[in-house]
Formats: C-alpha cells, structure tokens, sequence
C-alpha cells in the first residue's frame, strides 16, 4: 500500500509541475472598467497556448498580467490569484524583476533597441552581470541560431539592428528574448506587422521552441491559431468563454459564440 501511495503522490507531483500558470478567479479593472472577469485558466509546459477573440476582449490585458507589465498603467486594480510554478505572481515578496526574468516578451511591432545585433542580444545578460566577453558570445550565437536568423546576420553582427527587414527584427527580438533563458514567452500579436513569408518564419520558429519553452501568444489571425497551438483560450468581453484543445475549439465547440466567432459571423 506504501507503493501505491508513492507513485500516486509522484504523479500528482508531475501533474503539478507541469502546469506553468494557473490563473485562479482572476478580475482586473483599469479604473471603473473591468476588463478581466474570473478568470481560471491553467497554462500547461512545452505548449502553445493560443489567446483568441475580437478587439477589447482583454486577450493582451491578460497576457501583460501574466508579467505584470499591466501594472504600468496607474488605475488597474486586481483581485484572484496567478500562479506562476505554485507561486503566487502578487505576492508581496515576490520581486517583479525576478519573474520576468523567467517570463520573456514579444510586441505586436517588433521594438530592437537602437545598437548593433550583438548589443540588442547581449544587453539582458548584461544587466545580468555577464561581463566575461567570450560567455558573451557564446549566448549571442545560441540565442540567435535558437530565433532562426545566425545564417542571416553572422557576418554582420556590429550592424544597427534597425538595418535588417521587419520579420529579421522581429526574430532579433526573440533571439533578445531567449538569450535570458526565460521559461515561459508571451507574444501579444508578434506576426501582425510582418509579410507573409516573415509570419510563416516566425510561425515555423514558434514551432521549434515549445521543445525547450512555453509559449502563450495572442493573435487576431485564426488561421495562425489553428495552425501553431495546442490549446486555445476563447475570450469575450472579459471573459473565457471556452477554452480546449485547439482541434475541438475548431471543430466541435460547446458554445455557441465560439462557434460565431470563428465563423466570422462577428469580431
């Protein structure tokens, strides 16, 4: 019976490590607005999570909560749990620099710092007190074979980054992102201001990286949605309305606004 209790209890130790966010009755108001309305939702390791829904819905509210980048704006106020590994996001004494560190970000519109590739790369780890010029490079080279793009701008690693095409940058800003060695990604709409072929690119990076990271990204483009994630969260006015695997969000949804939403008939 000792066994059994054993591997019971190391199951359920697994099953919890997995889940990378738990988001537990979550509501958030930017001033009198409330914008976020009790919201559970568990963001599980190694997967895409993709965040769907018409314009105002909260999709981007609620994904710079999840680094508390949203705190930025003075009127917000929340109430609810986050958990970020078991740990509660609003924590007192939980720093904010410590989670982002952990956690990494990507905009709508790619945002390179205005210095060479190499600097836009090697500033996180900087700030980090990585000095040692060799170690430098090293993360540099990694972080940017790990975005797709080393082949693309080896030679040319002094180069100012606002050089390069917009699908580049905005793979020097993943490659910025990776080089913290973060464990969770958070993109707000990362392929909206690129070309086809740019989106299919990062589209096709996104894929590589759920291997070593979680990524949880917001997109208008349904198409993406269905083509990239595991899992799919559909928000409405502030509110999950369904979330699934992506195949049965978009093929046998429970509800009915789902449905109408990913048919087109509004948003």
């Amino acid at each position: 019976m000792m066994v059994q209790t054993l591997e019971k209890g190391t199951a359920k130790q697994m099953v919890a490590s997995s889940i990378v966010y738990d988001t537990q009755k979550l509501n958030l108001w930017y001033g009198n607005h409330h914008a976020l309305k009790n919201i559970d939702l568990q963001i599980k390791e190694n997967e895409v999570t993709a965040i769907i829904g018409p314009s105002g819905c909260g999709k981007s509210t609620y994904i710079k909560t999840l680094n508390r980048m949203v705190e930025l704006v003075p009127t917000v106020k929340t109430s609810g749990a986050i958990l970020y590994r078991e740990r509660n996001i609003f924590d007192a004494n939980y720093g904010v620099e410590e989670l982002r560190t952990k956690v990494g970000m990507v905009f709508q519109k790619p945002n390179p710092f205005p210095k060479s590739i190499y600097d836009n790369i090697a500033y996180g780890p900087r700030i980090h007190g990585i000095k040692n010029k060799k170690v430098l490079d090293e993360i540099v080279e990694k972080s940017l074979r790990g975005a797709a793009i080393w082949e693309e701008v080896k030679d040319r690693l002094t180069t100012n980054a606002y050089s390069l095409s917009g699908g580049q940058q905005q793979r020097i800003c993943i490659a910025r992102c990776l080089a913290i060695e973060p464990d969770v990604i958070l993109m707000d709409e990362p392929t909206s201001a690129l070309d086809p072929i740019s989106t299919l690119k990062v589209e096709e990076l996104i894929q590589e990286l759920k291997q070593d990271y979680s990524i949880i990204i917001v997109t208008h483009n349904m198409q993406q949605a269905a083509r990239i994630s595991d899992k799919t969260a559909f928000f409405l006015n502030g509110e999950v309305v369904e979330f699934d695997k992506t195949d049965v969000i978009f093929s046998t949804p429970e509800d009915n606004r789902t449905e109408d939403y990913i048919s087109g008939r509004f948003g």
